[in-house]
């Protein structure tokens, strides 16, 4: 067995062993207004919301991109008028900037360069990556975008902060 194919195995193993199961990753941030740049040119910008770090596993589904869109659409992370937590990014009419993310499965356990295992293959991450942001459009919520695969730049201004940790399998 290769090297390569015998450390990916071994990285499965681990993570069936300590009972993880894949699953869609999402890093959720308030703010005030975000923009996401490739090659020096604005490909995607909004307002108020959220940016999403999206990350797709291995075993991802159609069904895991449901849950984290509506999860995403209806987590009440926005102040209401007495400054609680109390209003959804659909009731603030606030917008998502959704960027692909495979690095939020990152794997240091071996060393200390990270590696990619557990991440989906690019097209089978593309798909779910889409499904996502269709489903986040379907809700009502205004998507804009960065570009899958692509080096990007991504500036925000964090509100409160704010940053909450979603994945489908709700182990946080």
């Amino acid at each position: 067995m290769p090297a390569r194919a015998s450390l990916e195995a071994c990285g499965q193993e681990r993570a069936q062993d300590a009972g993880l199961k894949a699953s869609m990753r999402a890093v959720v941030q308030r703010v005030r207004h975000a923009r996401v740049s490739v090659d020096g040119r604005v490909v995607g910008e909004i307002g108020a919301g959220v940016v999403v770090l999206l990350g797709i596993g291995k075993g991802d589904s159609n069904e895991s991109a449901r849950y984290l869109a509506e999860k995403t659409a209806k987590m009440r992370i926005f102040d209401d008028a007495n400054q609680k937590m109390n209003v959804s990014l659909l009731e603030s009419r606030g917008a998502a900037l959704v960027v692909s993310q495979f690095t939020l499965y990152a794997d240091l356990s071996r060393g200390r360069r990270p590696g990619f295992e557990r991440a989906a293959p690019p097209a089978e991450a593309n798909q779910l990556y889409e499904e996502y942001t269709a489903q986040l459009r379907s809700l009502g919520v205004p998507v804009q975008t960065g570009v899958f695969q692509a080096h990007m730049v991504v500036e925000l201004e964090n509100d409160g902060p704010v940053t909450i940790l979603l994945d489908s399998e709700k182990l946080f």
